[in-house]
């Protein structure tokens, strides 16, 4: 299997599957000298993993991250960081049923035509727990961002059709709403419906939207690996996500120039500033100085206990019952994972992009330079 690897300068390789021994990643091209912990990392963990409220999955694991390489004396050495976390509350005969038929909404039937088998444990390498890898990485990511002042955050913007009213909207909000959603009162009427769904053996599916502050101008590349193309690609390789937008994303499509345009001003110290953000802080590819908006849309979970229609591996038409521990809702838990990969894009196109300018170059490596010892 290919695909297990992102970024070019700041290279992250996940592996594991759901019911194996563990999950984990490697984080090479990490800059030595980063402040570094497994309490780091843990913190960033703690926001996914299972079993924190009643619209999670009950499956309960305390996904403790060990690093196995690339830390000494508290610090990056700048060589590869291994990162694991053992699985420790598989289920496996749960699963047992599914290996005879391809269950509405997974990658049963698409993994079993691309390699004539699959891993039917808890779905195996397209578990959500591969995730566990992806925000072991972005939490040093957003480490390395924050040491530069550039903040990635990401909350619930909708659920089932319930969206956040901007004007009531607080980061403390999104620490107190078990749904991560920053109006609280959005979120009251967003676990209502849950309850409803849950009681009808139904999912829900939302929107999370995520902001980087303090972003520069100048990141990104003109062509292919345009700024807004590496986040969108970061994001849409989360298995639940099925669409992405930056900025006015959509809406864009049915304003007019000038609606959608934004307008350039001189800022009072000196800089240059937009009046508005439809851009969603990219122009051209390009990072433009705004904040970064991002929004993915997630597909509300297809593991529901209800009767729903398949087929089997002999080509018969039969009706099933998912059994399993699952969530009643992914979007929660995937705050942190959108975060994780837009932090893990950005600062792989900030890596890229010092060597854009010869006078950067000149700068860092020139005659005068003196490399510290």
């Amino acid at each position: 299997m290919s695909g297990s690897i992102f970024g070019k300068y700041f290279q992250v390789s996940t592996w594991g599957e759901s019911h194996g021994k563990g999950i984990g990643a490697v984080v090479d091209g990490c800059p030595a000298g980063l402040p570094l912990s497994e309490e780091t990392i843990q913190r960033y963990l703690n926001r996914r993993k299972p079993g924190q409220t009643r619209y999670s999955t009950p499956r309960k694991e305390e996904d403790r991250v060990e690093i196995l390489s690339g830390i000494f004396e508290g610090k990056t050495t700048g060589t590869p960081i291994s990162m694991m976390v053992h699985n420790t509350s598989q289920r496996s005969r749960d699963y047992s049923d599914i290996a005879g038929y391809y269950r509405p909404g997974h990658a049963d039937y698409t993994f079993d035509e691309k390699y004539g088998f699959r891993d039917y444990r808890g779905g195996g390498r397209s578990s959500g727990r591969e995730t566990i890898g992806r925000v072991a990485a972005g939490a040093i990511a957003s480490e390395i961002l924050r040491q530069m002042e550039i903040e990635v955050m990401a909350y619930s913007k909708e659920i089932g059709g319930i969206a956040c009213d901007v004007r009531r909207a607080s980061r403390e909000a999104v620490q107190e709403s078990p749904l991560f959603m920053p109006d609280l009162e959005a979120s009251e009427r967003a676990e209502i419906l849950l309850e409803e769904k849950m009681k009808a053996q139904d999912s829900v599916g939302g929107v999370i939207e995520c902001v980087v502050t303090g972003m520069p101008a100048g990141i990104g590349e003109p062509v292919f690996d345009k700024l807004d193309a590496v986040i969108a690609k970061a994001v849409m390789s989360i298995g639940a996500v099925k669409g992405v937008e930056i900025g006015d994303g959509f809406a864009a499509a049915s304003s007019f120039g000038s609606e959608n345009n934004d307008a350039f001003q001189m800022a009072g110290d000196g800089r240059v500033a937009k009046k508005t953000n439809h851009a969603g802080g990219i122009l051209g590819g390009i990072s433009d100085g705004s904040e970064i908006v991002v929004r993915a849309a997630v597909k509300p979970t297809p593991s529901i206990a209800r009767t729903q229609q398949t087929v089997n591996r002999q080509g018969e038409d039969i009706d099933i019952e998912i059994r399993g521990r699952h969530d009643p809702i992914i979007v929660p838990r995937a705050v942190v994972v959108v975060e994780s990969m837009v932090a893990l894009a950005v600062l792989d196109m900030m890596i890229a992009s010092m060597s854009s300018e010869l006078s950067r170059m000149k700068r860092f490596f020139g005659r005068n330079h003196v490399f510290p010892e």
